[in-house]
């Protein structure tokens, strides 16, 4: 067995393309080798900002050679046919063999091939997979016809220690490669993949992505700590800068005094955005110190003063853009801006954001009035919600609208429930993001999604497979939390019917009205998506089905109860025993129903029993009926599941003396009845046939 390396050198990789390309890089090769027959016991691929790197164990050194039997015509079937069977397999009568079975004689034609050196394939099957590298992006330079994301420079390409020889436009294959670009850039030879490791990291690159990510870390947290501050850590800013730097070099930078009136989440966003610096706090005061980590690419004498004063002008002149969008904002109040929001278009069909303001305050309203919030408050909110989104500073960071609201509104004079009402109506924005807990920003971060759900369902834009250009599974999920973090007592429904009858869509005939019948399916996508929702704590989703399908269920709060009371009953024996009687109830009421086209429903004759088991039934689920409504009335739902359970004796019997199918036909649609009875009183909790298992 013999092992292959690749490295594909080039100019910096765009650190948001580099995960994708080791996956593709893999993906391509583990398919080219296996669409040749050639096993491995193991791959794995590498990236750092300048090469693309594959290592691949135990490959064999050759292909095993293939013996393919091809089956043709029946001895003594037309000439024509035969002949063209001999031509297809390239072969004379007398080379194929006559082969018996059951059917037949047939001819077969045996074709012997040799299996290749493993070398050879590769050096077929590297080329093709550098011409056909799915960048998102890709350019050519110079006269070549090759595209890849930047300029390519060198293909290093090793099987078994020896070079893979081939040529990709201009660019032979080579044992060669380069280490850090300044601080050792001359190449070298290689042998194998320890030896390539072991040779970059001599020349200051360290090819393993974890081990720059835990080495940016590790030196962020002793830079903050040797200055005296908590690191701001921030893993999606590490994951990026560890695809800039092939040798990380932490070093700490000051922020002028000058700037440190600006909010802190201004200069952290700037300087994390643009400059993909990392942030500290001061540990006495918990506010954004004035200090700055930058991770270099170098090892310089001068312990990194030159890059560390580099990097101080360059964010003095983004912070100065900043603070000259902080003092620009602050001379206009947001009020003032919401005439121009008339000229945002929200969607074609739906208006402009202005339009959008308006129905929100009316469904905010509505909704604080459902949740018990300040009504003053929340429309107030809700009309000064979008106005930071025609300030500068929102222009340029559009990831800090409504954060900046909140700063404009309270320095206008806005009591803090509107403020942070305005910050929090996007929140929650996805399964980690802080949840609103205060009414007046709960209200209204409600009522923004539901108008987003309830316009686009008008309109028929809704999410496709894993299309969701309008992010409205991440609103349905944000309203889910919203209410159930929050224990709220409202009626989705209810909601519903307030926001349609808000909504004007701009349809064939000018605008019109929504009528509520074209968003009633809504209610089911917020079944589907409280499924991911309770994944994580392990809730059955077939539990959630089974109490959605009662219909006209759209308090979730109650929803909740409900499953998790159906969840704890199922888990006993008396749970799994009736659910399995409920399953043979269900099943001989359905296929009587479906043969005599009517379905079952209503009250027994007891004047028909003929069978002390009928009238036992019978008594006692008249008895657990009353038990079970006062439960669920009371929203006792394990009461409810408990009651039902006494059903399993007199069930048990039932079905163990009585013919349900009696020949009269009375007597049959009677004991049909109290199958229907059964079905009832259990589905007044969930509909029980949509349990699995």
């Amino acid at each position: 067995m013999a092992d292959l390396l690749l490295e594909l050198f080039s100019e910096e990789i765009p650190a948001r393309m580099q995960k994708g390309a080791t996956d593709d890089l893999q993906r391509l090769v583990s398919e080219g080798l296996k669409n040749e027959a050639l096993a491995f016991s193991n791959m794995v691929a590498c990236v750092t900002p300048r090469r693309l790197v594959l290592h691949v164990e135990g490959l064999p050194e050759a292909q095993s050679d293939l013996r393919e039997e091809r089956k043709g015509p029946k001895v003594g079937a037309p000439e024509k046919a035969v002949e063209g069977f001999l031509r297809s397999v390239g072969k004379t009568l007398d080379e194929v063999e006559v082969q018996s079975s059951p059917k037949g004689d047939f001819y077969i034609a045996t074709t012997e091939k040799k299996g290749r050196p493993t070398a050879d394939v590769i050096g077929e099957l590297v080329p093709s997979v550098v011409r056909n590298f799915p960048w998102p992006k890709s350019q050519r330079w110079g006269s070549s016809s090759l595209r890849w994301v930047r300029p390519l420079h060198r293909i290093l390409c090793l099987f078994d220690g020896k070079v893979v020889p081939f040529q990709v436009e201009e660019i032979k294959s080579t044992n060669q490669t380069s280490g850090h670009r300044f601080l050792a850039p001359e190449p070298f030879a290689v042998k194998d993949f320890d030896g390539y490791a072991a040779g970059l990291r001599g020349a200051k690159v360290m090819l393993d992505r974890e081990e720059r990510k835990a080495a940016i870390l590790k030196g962020a947290l002793q830079a903050a700590s040797a200055a005296g501050y908590d690191l701001i850590e921030d893993q999606g800013l590490i994951d990026e800068v560890a695809g800039l730097v092939e040798w990380p070099v932490v070093l700490t930078g000051k922020i002028d005094d000058a700037f440190m009136d600006v909010p802190a989440e201004v200069l952290i966003t700037a300087m994390r955005s643009h400059q993909k610096y990392f942030s500290m706090n001061d540990k006495a005061t918990g506010k954004l110190a004035p200090r700055f980590i930058v991770v270099a690419n170098m090892e310089t004498a001068d312990q990194g003063a030159a890059i560390i004063d580099g990097n101080e002008r360059v964010l003095r002149a983004r912070l100065s853009d900043a603070k000259f969008f902080w003092d620009q904002d602050r001379k206009q109040k947001l009020e003032s801006r919401l005439d121009g929001l008339k000229d945002m278009v929200f969607h074609a069909r739906l208006g402009t954001v202005y339009d959008k303001v308006g129905r929100v305050e009316k469904l905010a309203e509505k909704c604080a009035e459902l949740i018990g919030a300040d009504k003053i408050n929340t429309a107030r909110a809700a009309r000064l919600a979008k106005a930071d989104l025609l300030t500068e500073m929102v222009a340029e960071f559009p990831e800090l609208q409504g954060l900046m609201g909140r700063y404009y509104a309270i320095g206008d004079g806005e009591v803090e429930a509107v403020g942070d009402a305005v910050r929090d109506h996007y929140s929650p924005q996805g399964p980690s993001d802080r949840c609103p807990t205060a009414p007046v920003s709960v209200a209204l971060a409600l009522a923004e999604k539901v108008d987003i759900l309830t316009g686009f369902w008008a309109i028929d834009e809704k999410p496709t497979g894993s299309k969701d250009p309008f992010a409205l599974r991440r609103a349905a999920l944000g309203s889910i939390r919203l209410i159930l973090e929050n224990n709220l007592r409202i009626s989705l429904l209810e909601l519903f019917q307030f926001a349609a009858n808000q909504q004007m869509v701009d349809g064939h005939s000018g605008k019109r009205r929504v009528d509520y019948a074209e968003i009633a399916d809504l209610m089911s996508f917020f079944a589907e998506r409280m499924k991911p929702y309770f994944r994580e704590t392990g809730v059955r989703h077939d539990l959630i089905d089974a109490v959605f399908a009662l219909g006209g269920q759209d308090d979730l709060v109650l929803i909740v109860e409900r499953v998790k009371a159906l969840e704890g009953f199922l888990a006993s024996s008396d749970g799994a025993d009736l659910l399995a009687l409920y399953r043979r109830a269900v099943n001989i009421l359905g296929k009587e129903e479906k043969k005599d086209k009517v379905e079952y429903f209503g009250e027994a004759d007891p004047a028909l029993f003929e069978q002390d088991e009928e009238r036992q039934l019978f008594a006692e689920l008249a008895d657990v009926l009353t038990r079970t409504g006062k439960a669920v009335e009371a929203e006792d739902f394990a009461s409810a599941l408990t009651a039902m359970s006494k059903l399993r004796g007199p069930v048990d019997a039932f079905f163990e003396s009585v013919t349900v199918n009696a020949e009269d036909g009375k007597v049959r649609k009677n004991r049909l009845l109290l199958l229907s009875g059964i079905r009832s009183v259990l589905e007044s909790v969930a509909v029980f046939s949509r349990i699995e298992g």
